[in-house]
């Protein structure tokens, strides 16, 4: 097939860009995103040129221009379908494609209310995670510290292990999994979490898992969520089924996380209801009546190696019949690679 000169203008853009995918197809890479280039600039608004263009570089692992290719598309086209597509699996490959092998992870944490008494909750966990051939996963020692006023003046300290990982089952599909053990009496003796996630055409993602606890009897906590990447934002929609003596409860959260880069994000989180979402301080949620809730948290790249996240979080909870209080919650997380690929 001949090669278009660079000299000249081209005149049938849809001739060129299915060279150009020949080119790409082939293995070779850098011409065919030279040539990519070259088309857009003479039809800049060419959007099946662009979106091959980004593929193009993500084969090169040059990730972070080819979402940035794929976002100029859908400034313009934000319903543009193959586009939407392109950019779920750009980012899925530059996930997967991650130099970090080895990191260490350390946080705090903390949740607080003062009615009907004062109580506070701390939580400080370390750890490390590797990615292995089937997926990431980690484990960590958490220690949580517990001061509660009346009727009963409590200061404990009990601590936690922790594993949990993300095997890939297919192209398509993920776990999470999870089991934590504690001798203490504040963490529940065991906590276990399975979740499975499938993932759809358009960007869309559903999931499915249940959450078990042990303290002096099971406690199951069902989960399940759509999700919907729309262009650099991350919708969420997640519902919690506690399974209570005298009947199911149910709790929902609307997440929407705005990505400025590939792991630099802002992470929104509303909720309402009565089934718990949280996988530490379970016990003291378990009875509750209800509560409305809003969470903040934001991630940053801070160097290469070093993440932080950073969140904060408010409810209003009804924790008898007719009595609401305020309860606070805040925390940090670093992230540091100590081995790359």
């Amino acid at each position: 097939m001949p090669v278009v000169s660079y000299s000249q203008t081209i005149s049938d853009p849809e001739a060129e860009y299915a060279r150009i995918r020949t080119v790409a197809f082939s293995g070779k890479y850098d011409e065919a995103i030279a040539d990519s280039r070259r088309l857009l600039k003479e039809y800049p608004s060419y959007g099946d040129a662009r979106i091959l263009l980004g593929r193009v570089l993500a084969w090169n692992k040059d990730y972070k221009n080819a979402i940035a290719v794929i976002d100029t598309l859908l400034v313009s086209e934000p319903g543009n379908y193959d586009a939407i597509q392109a950019k779920n699996s750009i980012m899925l490959w530059a996930k997967e494609s991650s130099p970090v092998s080895t990191d260490l992870r350390a946080g705090y944490s903390f949740d607080s209310w003062t009615e009907p008494y004062n109580r506070s909750f701390q939580l400080y966990k370390a750890g490390a995670g590797h990615k292995f051939g089937f997926g990431p996963a980690a484990g960590y020692v958490n220690m949580g510290n517990l001061i509660s006023g009346n009727p009963l003046e409590v200061s404990t300290t009990d601590f936690q292990v922790e594993l949990e990982a993300y095997p890939k089952l297919g192209k398509k599909n993920y776990a999470f999994l999870s089991y934590a053990f504690s001798p203490g009496e504040f963490f529940p003796v065991h906590r276990a979490a399975i979740e499975l996630w499938q993932v759809l055409p358009a960007g869309w993602s559903v999931s499915a898992g249940m959450n078990y606890y042990y303290f002096d009897r099971n406690t199951y906590i069902a989960t399940g969520s759509v999700e919907k990447y729309l262009g650099n934002t991350w919708l969420s929609l997640r519902g919690f089924f506690f399974f209570k003596d005298d009947g199911l409860t149910t709790s929902v959260y609307l997440n929407a996380r705005q990505y400025f880069s590939d792991n630099d994000y802002l992470q929104l989180t509303l909720g309402t209801g009565t089934a718990p979402d949280e996988p530490f301080d379970v016990q003291f949620d378990l009875m509750r009546m209800s509560a409305h809730s809003a969470r903040l948290a934001l991630n940053v790249a801070v160097t290469p190696k070093l993440a932080l996240r950073l969140g904060a979080g408010y409810s209003y909870e009804e924790y008898q019949e007719d009595m609401w209080r305020n309860r606070w919650e805040g925390g940090i997380t670093f992230t540091y690679a100590i081995r790359m690929k």
